[in-house]
């Protein structure tokens, strides 16, 4: 009696957790393997037959305390169906003054969802692919950081813009 009523809870709370995302459209990560080389692109391809709703488009970061910056920098381009392809270079905050991580997360692991493209429509029907790359350096280096210790995950997702 006690597994079938764990197994309803379960149930029930897998349920109640995806009816809460009723926004997404697509939500997926890639695990980082230790480090994140500078060459490293991070890929996610999708299909959109949708051009006339918008959409909010994130760049979710899962990392731990041996994150060495209070900030990331990005650069994040996607391929439209169309061949063409739009690039962007982007900055975020990824700790508090005194060092402290942002994101969410009860342990030294953290999700921040950051924000990439805001109440946008897709241009084209057909398969879209987005690449993320970290493009970090140090203070005073013009050369990008070779390793990027501290990210164990990146994701991308698509909601529908309320």
């Amino acid at each position: 009696m006690l597994r079938k009523n764990n197994f309803l809870v379960v149930g029930l709370l897998s349920v109640l957790f995806l009816s809460c995302d009723k926004n997404r459209v697509f939500d997926e990560y890639q695990e980082i393997d230790g480090s994140w080389h500078k060459g490293q692109k991070v890929t996610f391809a999708f299909d959109q037959n949708d051009t006339i709703t918008n959409y909010n488009m994130f760049v979710n970061i899962r990392n731990n305390n041996s994150y060495p910056f209070n900030n990331l920098f990005l650069i994040v381009s996607m391929l439209q169906p169309d061949g063409v392809t739009k690039v962007d270079t982007l900055e975020y905050q990824m700790t508090k003054e005194d060092g402290t991580l942002l994101g969410d997360g009860f342990s030294d692991i953290k999700e921040s969802k950051l924000w990439y493209k805001e109440n946008t429509r897709f241009p084209k029907v057909g398969k879209y692919t987005v690449n993320i790359q970290q493009a970090v350096r140090e203070t005073g280096k013009v050369s990008g950081l070779d390793q990027l210790q501290g990210i164990s995950e990146v994701g991308f997702r698509i909601e529908k813009a309320e």
